[in-house]
């Protein structure tokens, strides 16, 4: 057991945030042992704009829960690689409207059986005593309703007062 570890829940984000690199690692992996040439970070835009056909910048960051930067770091990245692409708003002429490109297409095309691999590991990887997408969830719901600064605002003040 490393520092880290020993750290206990001091070190959540740092564990996720590992846990996170090793599946998206693991995930790139696969995509290429299926012959599929993609980034795992571009799954969240490619998979909302398969969902929802057009949709603006901020509509795609409200759907994939990104700030707005790092969406249009996201955007410009898939544009430079023809997988998304983009046109005016016809009602909003500063509005920009993005959606899958025909190569963007044929990449979904490719992934539906990468997604169902990647689907079944996943449900095999987290199938434990303590499943791991019902407690993202809850603490999901639990920041909802009080953020993690606000509880140790609250934490804080009890220390001051």
């Amino acid at each position: 057991m490393n520092v880290i570890d020993e750290a206990g829940i001091l070190a959540i984000s740092t564990r996720l945030q590992r846990l996170s690199d090793r599946i998206r690692k693991d995930g790139l992996e696969i995509y290429r042992e299926m012959g599929i040439s993609f980034e795992p970070k571009w799954f969240p835009v490619i998979y909302v704009l398969h969902k929802k056909n057009v949709l603006s910048v901020v509509e795609i960051a409200n759907e994939i829960g990104y700030t707005h930067p790092s969406t249009i770091t996201l955007l410009k990245e898939l544009e430079k690689e023809k997988i998304i692409r983009s046109k005016k708003d016809k009602a909003d002429e500063r509005k920009r409207l993005l959606q899958l490109s025909a190569k963007g297409q044929q990449l979904i095309d490719q992934m539906g059986p990468a997604w169902e691999v990647i689907t079944a590991a996943t449900a095999d990887l987290i199938d434990t005593q303590n499943n791991l997408m019902q407690a993202i969830l809850e603490v999901e719901e639990q920041l909802k309703m009080k953020s993690f600064l606000q509880r140790a605002l609250v934490l804080i003040k009890e220390r001051q007062d």
